[in-house]
């Protein structure tokens, strides 16, 4: 996996490796995201995103995109990671390349408020419409109509 991921750091010279306790993360910048995404799924053999999720970091008014990708063939497996600014959170959507990140993206969008250009359909989807906040952020407090 070393000579992977020097060929991917020649590619992305912003590209930080951090050594995971069971697999490799790749934390790289939100404008590279989908690209690196590509070429990891298109050249790479990381045909399966397991899942994504974001983590709200309060103090560091970051909010970071996990995401866990497979080679099912290959049998491999890496994380990738992005960090967000908290105020205003966006990364590219990633539903051209897996279909399933959908749901996952609008899960994040919804209880974390991550903003996913070019989403076919970015809305809420456990939250009712008029909900206002995003209860996974560590801040969200939740408002009882005496205000309390």
């Amino acid at each position: 996996m070393d000579n992977f991921i020097q060929e991917l750091q020649r590619l992305f010279p912003d590209l930080e490796v951090r050594e995971g306790v069971d697999v490799p993360a790749l934390v790289v910048p939100a404008d590279q995201l989908l690209a690196l995404m590509t070429e990891l799924k298109e050249k790479r053999g990381f045909n399966f995103l397991a899942d994504l999720t974001a983590v709200d970091y309060p103090e560091d008014e970051r909010i970071e995109m996990v995401y866990h990708l497979l080679s099912v063939p290959g049998m491999a497996e890496i994380r990738v990671k992005v960090n967000l600014d908290r105020q205003h959170p966006e990364v590219p959507s990633l539903t051209a390349l897996w279909p399933a990140a959908n749901v996952q993206e609008r899960e994040a969008f919804d209880l974390m408020g991550v903003k996913f250009p070019g989403h076919p359909d970015l809305r809420r989807i456990l939250c009712p419409d008029d909900f206002v906040g995003h209860p996974l952020r560590k801040d969200f407090r939740l408002q009882t109509e005496g205000g309390e």
